[in-house]
C-alpha cells in the first residue's frame, strides 16, 4: 500500500480530472512535471556547488540521469 497524504475524496477528485483529459493534455502536464523535477535537480546541485559554472551543473545533471559513474571522456 502507497503512503499518501492526500485525503480519499481529493484523491478521487484528482482521478476524475485525469480520466477527463485528452492524451495530449496528460502528456503536456507529464512534460511539464519533467522539466519542473530536472529545475529543481538542477537547483540543489547549485545550492551543493556554488562555485561550478552553468555548464558543470548541466553536465552533472546530465551524469546523474544517465550514468552511474563520471562521466566518459567522450561526452566531456
Amino acid at each position: 500500500m502507497a503512503i499518501s497524504d492526500t485525503a480519499p475524496e481529493i484523491e478521487a477528485m484528482q482521478l476524475e480530472i485525469r480520466r477527463s483529459m485528452s492524451g495530449q493534455e496528460r502528456l503536456r502536464v507529464c512534460l511539464e512535471m519533467s522539466v519542473f523535477a530536472r529545475e529543481l535537480r538542477k537547483a540543489g546541485i547549485h545550492r551543493d556547488h556554488p562555485d561550478w559554472s552553468d555548464r558543470e551543473v548541466m553536465m552533472e545533471l546530465f551524469r546523474l540521469a544517465f550514468f552511474p559513474e563520471p562521466l566518459p571522456a567522450w561526452v566531456r
